[in-house]
This record gives C-alpha cells, sequence and structure tokens, in this order.
C-alpha cells in the first residue's frame, strides 16, 4: 500500500519527532491556520524526503525526469491548444483594450544563502588596512528572494489595474475584465506560461511564483516561507489544488505548508497525479479569483 502524505496538528513533542531534524511539522509551519489544513492523502509520501531543503536535495534521477516530463508536456500542450490560444488572443483584443501578453516579474528558483562576512574567517585581511566597503554593500549579508524571471499570461485586468500601486488580486474584483474573468477561472490565462516552462524558469508543477513587491512582507509574516523558493515554481501544485488562490496571509500560511509537503514528497509518479488532478480543477473551475 502507498503511505499516504498527512499533516500533524499534535503537540510539540510529536512535531519534533516528525523530521530527522526535529524541526517542526508542516502544519505548525502554517500555524495559527493549521487547523484549516486538510490531510493530502492522494499524495504517495517519499522514502527519505523529510530532510529536502531544495531542487539538489531531489536526487539526479527526479531532477531528470521532472525537466522531461516539463519539456515534452509542455510542447505537446502549445501544439495541440494552440488553436485555443489563438482564440482566447482575438478574444481579449477585441473586449478590451492593451496588450494581449501581460508580463509580470517573478520571483523564481533561490539556492542562495546568506553567507558569512569574509572579516570574520581565520584568512580576513589584516586589521589594519582598515574598511573599504560601503557599510550595508556586502553582497554575502544580503538576503536573496530568489532569481527573477518574466513570466507570461494573457491579459485579464484592465491596462491601469495598478495605478495606485501592486495589490493582490481579491474575490469580485473590479479590475477584472469581462473575458479576463472566464479566463481565470478556467485557468486558460495561464497557459502562455508554458513557455516559462520550456525556457526553464518554470516546472509545470511547483510552487506558485510571488511578485517581488510582496516577497518581503510575506517572509517577515509567513514562517518558512523563503523556503518553498528551493524548488522552481510552477503553473499548478498541491496548494493550488488544495487551497486555490485566495490571497490573504491565513492563505498563505496554508499554501507554504502545502507547498514544503511538495518539497518533500517530489517525484514524477506526484507530479502526474498534481497535473491530472488540476485538470478536474479546471473543470470545476474552483478556487479562482
Amino acid at each position: 500500500m502507498t503511505a499516504q502524505t498527512t499533516f500533524s496538528t499534535s503537540s510539540s513533542a510529536a512535531a519534533n519527532a516528525d523530521t530527522p531534524s526535529g524541526s517542526p511539522d508542516l502544519a505548525s509551519y502554517a500555524a495559527p491556520a493549521a487547523a484549516e489544513i486538510k490531510p493530502v492523502l492522494w499524495l504517495a509520501k517519499v522514502p527519505g524526503g523529510d530532510g529536502r531543503q531544495n531542487i539538489h536535495d531531489l536526487g539526479a534521477t527526479t531532477r531528470f525526469l521532472k525537466r522531461a516530463m516539463d519539456v515534452v508536456l509542455a510542447t505537446v500542450m502549445l501544439i495541440v491548444l494552440s488553436p485555443l490560444m489563438l482564440l482566447v488572443a482575438i478574444a481579449v483584443r477585441l473586449t478590451s483594450r492593451g496588450p494581449v501578453i501581460f508580463r509580470q516579474t517573478r520571483v523564481g528558483l533561490n539556492l542562495r544563502t546568506v553567507g558569512p562576512d569574509r572579516r570574520t574567517r581565520s584568512d580576513a585581511p589584516p586589521a589594519e588596512t582598515g574598511e573599504r566597503r560601503v557599510p550595508g554593500s556586502d553582497r554575502r549579508q544580503a538576503q536573496a528572494y530568489g532569481r527573477h524571471f518574466t513570466l507570461y499570461k494573457f491579459r485579464t485586468m484592465r491596462t491601469d489595474a495598478e495605478k495606485n500601486g501592486a495589490q493582490f488580486a481579491v474575490a469580485g474584483d473590479k479590475r477584472v475584465t469581462p473575458i479576463g474573468r472566464f479566463l481565470r477561472k478556467t485557468r486558460l490565462d495561464e497557459l502562455p506560461q508554458l513557455w516559462n516552462v520550456l525556457k526553464g524558469e518554470m516546472s509545470l508543477v511547483g510552487p506558485r511564483p510571488e511578485r517581488p513587491e510582496f516577497i518581503k512582507k510575506l517572509s517577515d509574516e509567513v514562517p518558512r516561507y523563503l523556503d518553498r523558493l528551493g524548488l522552481q515554481p510552477g503553473l499548478t501544485g498541491v496548494a493550488q489544488i488544495e487551497n486555490g488562490y485566495d490571497n490573504d496571509i491565513e492563505g498563505f500560511r496554508r499554501k507554504v505548508a502545502y507547498d514544503l509537503v511538495y518539497l518533500r514528497n517530489c517525484s514524477a509518479m506526484n507530479d502526474l497525479r498534481i497535473l491530472l488532478r488540476t485538470i478536474s480543477v479546471v473543470l470545476k473551475g474552483s478556487g479562482a479569483l
């Protein structure tokens, strides 16, 4: 029988037994929203996955299969869905002013860690040489939030949607165009991201990429938020299936928990399970904003 992936909301002692490193379980990462997190019963548990930190911990075979699946499926989908994408492009052009394709900077894979100050090492320059760097300019001490890339979508909002600055989409958002509401519900607006997948900036399955304008606030308010950047961002994932696209802080806490459970259990078979369940989510139009 295939092992099932579940969340625990038990005491800290039980939580510490969940991982070799003694770190808390995934539900506690999302506290105080832990009680609202549903078990992911359909995701197979990967043996030895509890200690994973980033994509390098997946193993060469898993990384190869994941990338091969991305390239093959993204290529096939672009070819098969090209007539549909053409119709969507025409609909966007005819129903609102502005470009058909919306481009936006997002934050992707992050494998950088904050490095030590060279001056504290045994081979550091002599103290009498003095400090030659501008205070606060050492990149090794700067927090890294991930590699930036340009994400592509069919435009679903008015061109003046952010005249007052960057903001999250909300339910019933008045900035969304009539055709845009349909595209969001059916996820058709995401299809141009298949090009991001082919370029290697995204994967079919992974955490959703966030905008750099929001990363600092989210990393300050949501525990372990930056840990989800250890995998390439994806078109779909466990969080999108189980939690949808709500954009409040409690929703982000739940998303982080689900993203981390995917990191622990990332495999080619689980990616197929996620892709198949995504089809059901798209057909139902659930979780969209």
